[in-house]
């Protein structure tokens, strides 16, 4: 039986008991009806999987004893950082959910000159609070037990002047000077990929990215949306330098 796993923000180890946050503990004892003595797994992002069983269940609060701990190896050889020209609502969530499904390591959310969402520092701040839960969600569908960062939203000329490595940085782009079969694997390990919004990247934008040492990326002859831009990118560098 597959058993339940639940994102928690606390330090975890074996031997001791914790009380579950609101979130974790509303999901295992509201949700899906776990009592006392019912298994779960706890991760935290530090790499490992922690066995637990449930101790105390009830409306005030639900407690678990940590059992065991097992690393889990299941991140990619290839690090993937997707600079996601921030998109409408479900439109984002879809593609941080499914790129952290894909492997991704990092996501940088940027503004270009066309982005449509406009965010004020307070609008900011939710927003990024709830991309990062869907991404600890979306760690705990898919087994990973490192969860991607997501950083805070930026302009994307502030966000190209604070990279910093090398590896591959590319700009998908129908027009681009690569392909992806003609593409050296990068030496340490890092792939950059950068995806416009829905309305693309300007002009001034892809000079920002050029400048930054981006380069085309042509992934076939249809122009894709931004939700599926990226998710396209990763997967095709996943299967050309990674673990697909």
């Amino acid at each position: 039986m597959r058993l339940t796993r639940c994102h928690v923000d606390l330090p975890l180890r074996p031997g001791i008991e914790v009380a579950l946050p609101e979130r974790a503990a509303s999901h295992l004892a509201r949700v899906l009806r776990l009592r006392e003595g019912d298994p779960c797994v706890l991760f935290n992002g530090d790499g490992h999987d922690y066995a637990a069983r449930l101790r105390v269940a009830n409306k005030r609060e639900v407690r678990v004893e940590i059992l065991s701990a097992t690393a889990v190896d299941n991140e990619s050889p290839l690090r993937i950082v997707l600079l996601q020209g921030i998109a409408r609502g479900e439109k984002m969530d879809l593609v941080l959910q499914k790129a952290t499904e894909l492997g991704v390591a990092a996501i940088v959310p940027v503004s270009g000159e066309r982005t449509e969402v406009r965010l004020d520092a307070e609008r900011a701040e939710k927003r990024l609070a709830h991309w990062r839960s869907v991404v600890e969600s979306a760690c705990e569908q898919c087994g990973r037990a490192c969860i991607p960062e997501v950083a805070a939203p930026a302009a994307l000329e502030a966000a190209a002047r604070a990279l910093h490595g090398g590896g591959l940085r590319l700009l998908l782009d129908p027009q681009g000077e690569h392909r992806l079969q003609g593409l050296a694997a990068p030496e340490d390990g890092t792939a950059w990929i950068a995806i416009g919004p829905e309305g693309g990247w300007s002009p001034r934008d892809r000079d920002i990215l050029r400048a930054a040492g981006f380069s085309g990326l042509r992934l076939g002859p249809r122009v894709l949306r931004t939700e599926t831009a990226g998710l396209a990118a990763i997967a095709a560098l996943q299967s050309r330098f990674g673990d697909l």
